[in-house]
């Protein structure tokens, strides 16, 4: 991935449903990007770990001319050493070396590490995209419920007005008193308050979901769905078991302990010498006089094998080697406590589910009832035969009745986001 900022995908237009508010998180979401980077650049750190086993070729050329040139002693036909200049003024050198690791415990590392560490952050990008379909489907979720509770008091403010103007003319015809208008313009004076602090809400909750998105504020975001289907959907299988398997944090300490192993087998193989090969080609070139000094090539080359081993440390190996043991038992610990902390969230999940989904049975027939109740007394109220003030306890009840059922609904969606998570079955291709 180039360096620098990446250009967002482009944005559907018109009403967005769940699944492309999700494919379009998936695709912007500068936490999910950093993931996909993270990727990337592991990438990049095992290819320079595996590059030690490839040959390493390298090249030298040094030149260098003597004032002096050295001396050497020599012994001459009597036996008498004398010192002697030898050389030429004027020596330049031209190296060709490569080595190639037979057997080196650091490359071996990189080669063990390689696979398990790809893994690793793979599932690390999993985890993330797990984490943004969970928080943009309740955000989803809780914009809509928003959305509806305005529709409801947006309905209510329609009937309170109506009544408003029944009670009025009721007062004016002289057949109640002028407290039936009264309290009926109390009601939708309340209400008027409800439906902007309504609309608001939906503003700080549409742009918490953006964020999420990775939508920038300036765009607007106009969600879609369907009644029907949100219905259908709120419906999960409850009698799947709990397969913590599932879970992408008990994949990734399972990676994260093969990783440990292959630090493991490291240090307790530190004793082991390190083997490679070698070979040089020397072209030396040497002439008194500067001009002709690459006149004339002196080469020599030659091959050979470089063992290298450690024989005292310190106990530096021992105790490293200690160390990484010690850390693959404290894995072996976090997979018991994350498998015991998942069949919690579980459990929690599962309950809070099936209390919600009861909540919404009750909420569905609940707003049934309610909106029965209204109408038969609202016609009563129109011929005389009910105060106002059954009225008021009809239409109280209703809007009730309405903003418990969707609020019920979709709390048990984000619940059923929760469960779906719990399980590890949450799906995030979209």
């Amino acid at each position: 991935m180039a360096s620098g900022s990446v250009p967002h995908s482009s944005f559907p237009n018109g009403q967005l449903t769940l699944e492309q508010c999700l494919q379009y998180a998936l695709q912007n979401q500068p936490v999910l990007r950093q993931a996909r980077i993270d990727e990337e650049t592991n990438e990049a750190t095992i290819r320079i770990g595996l590059s030690g086993w490839l040959p390493q070729v390298g090249l030298n050329a040094t030149g260098q001319h003597y004032f002096q040139l050295p001396y050497t002693v020599f012994p001459n036909a009597d036996g008498i050493s004398v010192p002697r200049q030898i050389g030429l003024k004027n020596t330049s050198t031209v190296a060709l070396s490569a080595t190639q690791a037979l057997y080196n415990n650091d490359v071996r590392l990189a080669l063990r590490s390689a696979r398990p560490s790809r893994q690793f952050y793979q599932q690390n990008t999993v985890g993330v995209r797990i984490d943004v379909v969970t928080d943009v489907s309740k955000a989803f979720y809780d914009v809509l419920l928003s959305q509806r509770q305005l529709d409801v008091l947006k309905e209510d403010i329609v009937r309170l007005q109506r009544s408003l103007q029944d009670a009025r003319a009721r007062y004016e015809a002289g057949i109640v008193d002028k407290t039936d208008f009264k309290q009926a313009e109390i009601l939708l004076n309340n209400s008027i308050v409800d439906r902007k602090r309504a609309v608001e809400a939906i503003n700080a909750k549409s742009a918490y979901l953006k964020e999420l998105m990775g939508l920038t504020g300036a765009q607007p975001l106009v969600l879609q769905y369907d009644t029907i289907r949100l219905m259908r959907d709120a419906a999960v299988d409850t009698t799947v078991t709990l397969e913590p398997a599932n879970r992408i944090e008990v994949q990734r300490l399972q990676t994260q302990k093969a990783l440990q192993e292959a630090q493991i087998s490291y240090y307790r193989l530190g004793f082991l010498p390190s083997l490679s090969a070698f070979g040089n080609y020397n072209a030396v070139f040497q002439n008194n006089n500067f001009s002709d000094l690459y006149s004339r090539r002196f080469p020599n080359s030659y091959a050979g094998l470089q063992l290298s081993l450690p024989i005292f440390q310190g106990t530096r190996r021992l105790q490293n080697l200690r160390r990484e043991r010690l850390v693959d038992q404290r894995l072996d610990q976090d997979i018991i406590a994350t498998r015991n902390r998942i069949n919690t969230e579980f459990e929690q999940a599962m309950s809070a589910y099936k209390s919600n989904y009861a909540d919404y049975l009750v909420g569905q027939r609940n707003l049934e009832l309610s909106r029965e109740v209204y109408s038969v007394v609202n016609l009563q109220y129109r011929e005389g035969i009910k105060t106002y003030l059954d009225v008021i306890i009809a239409q109280t009840t209703l809007r009730t009745s309405q903003l418990n059922y969707y609020s019920a609904l979709f709390q048990v969606l984000s619940s059923k986001v929760d469960l779906l998570r719990a399980q590890g079955n949450l799906p995030t291709s979209y």
